[in-house]
């Protein structure tokens, strides 16, 4: 039992390197937002330019310029990996906005709740949730 969280630890005694895993993704590898901005991201050590869905363990372009681009086809990779999403974080853009009914819906049978607020937050919160092993997605549009 660990005495920080009073739970059973997921690390395998053979890897004492990672200090936690998220359903499998050592920390190590982990995908953490460290900037935005310029039209891009910084995930780690590396820009990626454009907006983008964040899991985790993937980084993946995401072509959407704004929020009328955010529709239940463009959210379809999210769906596919719902088993490992509980909450996605919607990066609106400079402006938090409500998503779209059909958006909701689409995501609502998976079990997937929906957060939007502007990408600067959004960003900041995936962290965050990342960082509690919290089941996560951001998918951010580029500021």
């Amino acid at each position: 039992m660990s005495a920080t969280k009073g739970k059973a630890s997921r690390i395998p005694p053979d890897v004492p390197s990672f200090d936690a895993v998220v359903k499998g993704v050592p920390t190590a590898t982990r995908n953490v937002i460290t900037g935005y901005g310029n039209g891009g991201f910084r995930i780690g050590d590396r820009r990626r330019e454009g907006s983008l869905i964040v899991f985790p363990d993937a980084v993946l372009d995401w072509p959407v310029a704004g929020m009328p681009d955010v529709t239940p086809e463009a959210l379809a990779e999210v769906v596919a990996r719902s088993l490992r999403v509980d909450i996605l974080l919607l990066g609106c853009g400079d402006a938090s906005e409500v998503p779209a009914r059909d958006v909701r819906d689409f995501l609502r049978p998976h079990g997937i709740v929906v957060d939007a607020m502007t990408t600067g937050a959004a960003c900041r919160t995936y962290n965050i949730l990342m960082a509690e092993d919290r089941l996560v997605a951001a998918a951010l549009v580029a500021v």
